[in-house]
């Protein structure tokens, strides 16, 4: 196969480094991979996206355990949503701690801190004796939650070659619904034993996964993003060359992060000294993309929060972390068919998640959101339909109402596998430019768990306001807000790298000569021998 001629002369060349930008990402279509390359970047990103796993499987095990927590410990309804939904607020703050982590010690370490400190709350919920532990080692959890929803993405996208960079990043979402699935199995194995083991001994071996990702962590490089952030230009090199698909690639790759991380093109050695700004880097990273942003900036940072809101806001939390409750209001009764039915739920949501994570880089990220938003509104007012007939006629079972909402049910975790479910993590990762991705990514997590938090906390005491079938309603209207704003202000991003895809919302090639014109004096090559 002949390389294109705008291919051939991007070497060498520092002007068009745009035009040699797009040639090299339509070559990197239509070009074999380098497949040692390329399994590398898999396994790197498969090691990190294992972090999520964490938060799948808290939000699995706790749709089970919940049952024979309130059992055991004699706990009230409103304490059992705070149980429930409080792990999302500690998630808020782990995020923000994650952000300030990564870009201090970097993603690798951060990733490692987060399997540490959910090995931690793991074991604190399963040696529990009463509600107050109970909800120390809900904390403690949540901060973990918190680190690994945050870090995951950012360095699968960053590790990640543009034509696979969707593929990839996707696998944070695939390893929440592993986790999901298994928090389902274990609900299902460990339920016959003596009550006071049994949610006990689901919450605790949590653990063991996590525990087995710190070990895993330590064969991963770090992000090449992060080693230019810091200085560090040889080993960025060295990790580019290893998950690029072409050398050019590789060497296209870092001249774009270097301008990103306001590095002069003709500084090349092999560390560069970053000196911080007078008011210091982190406050203009905050001023930057918070307390003045520029137009480009604020599109940015309103697509990654609307995206994060409106995942949460449709009601998936409801569907999976109360589920044994919705089956038994559809008329499903008995632990063993509750938590069947969940298995099967949870079966449904990993299965379609993989046929998302092989179509986001086929078929992009915008026609796979909006098709999944559609159909979740389909389903969510099949389901308030079917819950609203189930509920009029209590002493009396309605087969069609019932199917209704079993079908709807599994459609709804399906549409939202393959669309709303990945590319929420996928789409924040790549829309951020380098220098303020671990807080935008932090900040969109964050909207995330707060959303989370609000549902979650709320579901109980909402359905008896306005009737669980009225609670599925109202998420089926936010859904429909949410299909409006996915096709208002939500982009196209397949196959371009992140450096690139600002311009999408606004950023020009000039306001990005002007960042590297004013941050030229922040580094200068230190000769190493």
């Amino acid at each position: 196969m002949k390389m294109s001629p705008e291919r051939r002369g991007a070497e060498g060349k520092e002007e068009g480094s745009g035009m040699a930008s797009a040639a090299l990402s339509e070559a990197g279509a239509v070009q074999p991979r380098n497949k040692g390359n390329f399994k590398y970047a898999f396994t790197c990103a498969l090691c990190a996206s294992m972090a999520t796993i964490v938060l799948g499987y808290d939000v699995g095990v706790m749709s089970g355990a919940s049952l024979y927590i309130k059992r055991d410990l004699q706990i009230t309804d409103v304490q059992l949503e705070i149980m429930m939904g409080i792990l999302s607020v500690y998630a808020l703050i782990g995020s923000f701690l994650g952000a300030r982590t990564s870009d201090w010690v970097g993603r690798r370490v951060t990733v490692v801190f987060a399997a540490a400190i959910f090995t931690t709350g793991s074991l604190l919920m399963g040696f529990a004796v009463n509600y107050a532990m109970l909800m120390v080692g809900r904390f403690v959890t949540g901060i973990g939650v918190g680190y690994a929803i945050m870090v995951a993405p950012v360095y699968t996208a960053e590790v990640s070659p543009a034509s696979a960079r969707g593929f990839l990043t996707s696998f944070t979402e695939v390893f929440i619904n592993v986790g999901i699935l298994l928090g389902y199995v274990s609900n299902y194995a460990f339920a016959r034993l003596p009550l006071h083991l049994s949610w006990r001994v689901m919450l605790g071996i949590g653990a063991v996964p996590s525990a087995l990702l710190a070990l895993m962590v330590f064969g991963m490089p770090e992000s090449p993003r992060w080693l230019v952030m810091k200085g560090r230009l040889a080993d960025a090199r060295a990790v580019l060359a290893k998950t690029s698909d072409t050398p050019e690639e590789a060497v296209e790759r870092l001249d774009q992060i270097k301008a990103a991380a306001g590095i002069p093109r003709d500084l090349d050695g092999d560390v560069v000294v970053m000196h911080k700004t007078k008011g210091g880097q982190e406050k203009q990273v905050w001023k930057e993309l918070i307390f003045s942003p520029n137009p480009a900036m604020r599109r940015i940072l309103l697509a990654a929060l609307g995206i994060h809101f409106f995942q949460q806001a449709t009601g998936s939390d409801s569907v999976v972390l109360y589920s044994p409750r919705v089956f038994q209001s559809a008329g499903i009764t008995g632990d063993n068919h509750l938590l069947g039915a969940t298995c099967a739920m949870g079966v449904m949501k990993t299965l379609f998640i993989l046929v998302a994570t092989f179509q986001l880089d086929r078929v992009g990220r915008r026609p796979l959101l909006l098709t999944s938003t559609a159909g979740m509104l389909a389903c969510l007012i099949g389901l308030g339909t079917g819950l609203t007939v189930v509920g009029r006629h209590p002493d009396a079972k309605v087969p069609w109402a019932i199917g209704l909402c079993i079908v709807s049910i599994l459609a709804y975790v399906s549409f939202f596998s393959i669309g709303l479910g990945p590319l929420t993590s996928v789409y924040t990762s790549e829309v951020f430019p380098l220098r303020v991705r671990a807080l935008g990514f932090a900040l969109g997590a964050s909207c995330n768990r707060v959303t989370s938090a609000a549902v979650s906390m709320s579901f109980l005491s909402l359905s008896k306001a306005i009737t669980i079938g009225g609670s599925f309603f109202l998420y089926a209207g936010i859904a429909a807000i949410g299909w409006i704003f996915f096709f208002t202000f939500i982009p196209e991003t397949r196959g371009l790298p992140l450096e690139e895809i600002g311009k999408l919302f606004g950023m020009t090639d000039t306001a990005v000569e002007a960042q590297d014109t004013a941050t030229k004096d922040k580094a200068k090559v230190v000769e190493m021998n």
